[in-house]
């Protein structure tokens, strides 16, 4: 398996805690930075010496959105995976998120195994399809 070089965009300190440290101990993972906000995430991720492989992003920040997070990356040349863990995971946002280049779209309160599951997958080097949630 490979270590997985994750950047985690949300606001809130307690649930970004938890999840790092959830992930950190079922899943080859090494955070390499984290955000609260749309702007300080696009920043950092977009810089070229930043390497990461695996974006986690919220849909509410602070200030700006991750919609914004998703538009800014998905741009970007190197290969990386996004995901969005929020509470607002209805159909429709899950279909804009997709449209944006997320890879899945996971519900805080109900998918966080089916979000360390993913990541454990990607460690080890399979792919999963974002529409149907197949391995590739």
């Amino acid at each position: 398996m490979q270590l997985l070089k994750t950047y985690i965009v949300e606001d809130s300190a307690v649930i970004r805690e938890s999840l790092i440290a959830a992930l950190e101990e079922l899943v080859p993972i090494e955070v390499v930075g984290t955000a609260e906000d749309e702007s300080t995430a696009t920043q950092w991720l977009t810089q070229p010496p930043n390497v990461f492989d695996l974006i986690i992003v919220d849909i509410f920040l602070k200030s700006g959105s991750g919609l914004g997070v998703l538009r800014a990356v998905r741009a970007l040349r190197h290969r990386h995976h996004m995901v969005v863990l929020s509470n607002y995971a209805t159909h429709d946002m899950r279909l804009r998120c997709l449209d944006l280049g997320a890879d899945m779209v996971f519900d805080k309160s109900h998918e966080l195994d089916a979000l360390i599951h993913y990541c454990a997958q990607l460690a080890s080097g399979q792919g999963v399809d974002s529409r149907s949630g197949a391995l590739n």
